[in-house]
């Protein structure tokens, strides 16, 4: 005879039912899933995540510009706020490639430390799109194109404007086409990244495919250290004629320090000149003009800070060591490159062949001389009409020389660090 009381009963009547239940019905019971990042209620419409990212790009790289020019115009008794605005938006144009109509003729000579900014700003765009539309990490190479076109397609609607409003200096179909392409590129740069692409393409590539860019890069970097350092010792011993050029300019002093700033948004330019000059090609400034180290012809020049640390004759002396820094910047890609693998291969257990050294060596070659190529294309341009319609360096010739040495020096280096490191080794 039992003993429970009525309401313990019922409770057991409650469990037992409980336990008779399908299984399905209960496995069937809906339970919020935690939200992801590319979840629907997160995401954002791709045309004004795009339009707002590609607006925020071109402020952040306009309004530094406009500063910049109005402190180079400024004057006691000249330069306005609208002046201002209007010597922006051209020098900005400027800064994405697009030439300017003057009356001295075409000016089409980049200040690319300008054009690093907008593609720094633009490749954020390209990030913040992405993670507005749910594309985080989803690895999705059609994801990070419709970002980076979408963005680029708004960008280039912002350079026709701009075209516009200067009044006929630039034209508005060649600002849209180069706004298209820098928009376009540049954001896929922070698309593929977030999106996880760039790493899907460096899982699936040849080990010795990714050495061989990575060796090309790094070599390619030096190279332009090597530059950029040449190029400072030559300005800080020219120093005193860059400051009577400067003083020159009866600006005051808000318009001298408005030129040392726009002098400096060419410092790349200066930068890819002087490694131009060390891997031999040289550069020009002006018509039949060339700077090498075998030969130095120059007429009449502008009176342009940069300018003052040109050579005065071919090198010689203690200078003719210079030729040996993009040899020496090569062979340090190769010993990096064979000390990574060497490496890699101690940490495995397993031997490594010279085709793991050798091939990236190779490979590095026409990865630095693409780099270089296009940034000697990229760093020249018109700076008016008549003599001064050729200024920089032939792209194809600083290419091809930078190909040959790298490749070349990269082999010696890695070939010399596997020999000497061999019985350390063992």
């Amino acid at each position: 005879m039992s003993s429970d009381t009525p309401e313990q009963t019922r409770r057991s009547g409650a469990v037992a039912a409980a336990d008779e239940r399908p299984a399905g019905r209960a496995a069937g019971r809906r339970v919020p899933a935690p939200r992801s990042d590319g979840s629907p209620r997160s995401r954002a419409p791709l045309a004004v995540a795009a339009a707002v990212a590609a607006v925020g790009a071109a402020l952040t790289s306009y309004l530094p510009v406009a500063v910049v020019l109005g402190l180079a115009q400024l004057t006691e008794d000249a330069g306005s706020p609208t002046g201002a605005l209007r010597a922006g938006l051209t020098g900005w144009l400027l800064g994405h490639g697009v030439p300017l109509r003057t009356d001295a003729g075409p000016i089409g000579l980049a200040p690319l430390a300008l054009t690093a900014l907008v593609v720094w700003r633009l490749a954020r765009a390209g990030v913040h799109v992405s993670r507005a539309t749910g594309a985080r990490g989803g690895r999705s190479p059609r994801q990070a194109l419709v970002s980076a076109g979408t963005v680029g397609a708004g960008y280039a609607l912002l350079g026709v404007l701009a075209a516009l409003l200067t009044g006929g200096a630039a034209a508005p179909l060649r600002a849209g086409v180069s706004f298209a392409l820098l928009g376009t590129l540049a954001a896929l740069v922070g698309a593929v990244r977030i999106t996880g692409v760039a790493r899907l393409f460096a899982e699936r590539a040849p080990a010795v495919l990714r050495d061989g860019v990575r060796t090309g890069l790094v070599a390619g970097l030096l190279l332009l250290a090597s530059g950029a350092g040449a190029a400072g010792l030559a300005v800080a011993t020219g120093g005193g004629d860059a400051a009577d050029m400067i003083g020159a300019y009866r600006t005051g002093v808000a318009g001298q320090a408005g030129i040392i700033l726009v002098s400096l948004a060419y410092a790349p330019n200066a930068m890819i000149w002087s490694t131009s000059y060390l891997l031999g090609p040289g550069f020009a400034v002006g018509a039949d003009t060339a700077v090498r180290t075998s030969e130095v012809s120059v007429g009449a020049l502008p009176a342009v800070p940069l300018l003052a640390g040109l050579p005065r004759g071919p090198m010689d002396g203690l200078g003719a060591g210079l030729l040996a820094v993009p040899v020496l910047a090569g062979m340090a890609a190769g010993w990096l490159l064979a000390r990574r693998v060497l490496r890699l291969a101690a940490e495995d257990r397993t031997p490594s062949g010279w085709g793991s050294l050798l091939g990236p060596a190779a490979i590095a070659g026409p990865v630095a001389g693409v780099l270089l190529g296009v940034a000697a294309a990229l760093s020249g341009g018109p700076l008016g009409g008549g003599r001064l319609a050729e200024m920089g360096p032939v792209a194809w010739q600083v290419g091809a020389v930078t190909t040959a040495v790298v490749a070349a020096s990269a082999l010696l280096g890695a070939a010399a660090t596997r020999v000497l490191t061999r019985p350390a080794a063992r």
